[in-house]
């Protein structure tokens, strides 16, 4: 019988939350859906945070994942910035809490390093590795590459997790 694990992969973002659905199956990996939340820019920022919550759980509820891998807030460019991207992010993990969704963060040079690596890759060079890994063309929004990145970090880990216990150490 194969065993198989259903991950969802989040790139928070205020403008755009990018996220990426990825099973591995007996070691083999495959792009399930992906897409970006866009809220609209227009009103309140706490209408955009009802947007990504709701978007969210309405994604979890028809893809049901297994677990979450969500990218952690990187040092941003001013406060204001990193707290928008911070609540962003507390908007997405608060969807998958929802779901009682086990959830893990990887910081942005860990899921780079993982798959590129190289910690300090662009955007373009992570997407075209997550299209490598899947087997498919990566015709999607750069967010949307870097939360399939997450997915596939988490798995990554999990298989390494697994093989440390499995040896003892």
């Amino acid at each position: 019988m194969s065993q198989s694990i259903t991950i969802i992969g989040i790139d928070p973002g205020s403008r755009n939350t990018g996220w990426g659905v990825v099973r591995e199956v007996s070691g083999v990996l495959q792009l399930v859906d992906c897409g970006v939340i866009r809220p609209p820019l227009d009103g309140e920022f706490a209408s955009r945070l009802g947007v990504i919550f709701k978007e969210m759980h309405r994604l979890l509820g028809r893809l049901k994942p297994d677990e979450a891998s969500v990218e952690q807030v990187f040092t941003a460019k001013n406060a204001a910035t990193a707290l928008k991207l911070g609540q962003a992010r507390g908007a997405a993990i608060a969807a998958c809490a929802a779901y009682d969704l086990p959830v893990r963060d990887y910081e942005p040079t860990v899921i780079k390093k993982s798959l590129v690596g190289v910690g300090r890759a662009d955007k373009e060079q992570v997407s075209f590795m997550v299209g490598r890994v899947l087997g498919v063309k990566p015709d999607w929004a750069v967010d949307t590459g870097d939360a399939l990145a997450a997915a596939i970090c988490h798995l990554t880990h999990r298989r390494f997790e697994r093989l440390v216990r499995l040896s003892g150490r």
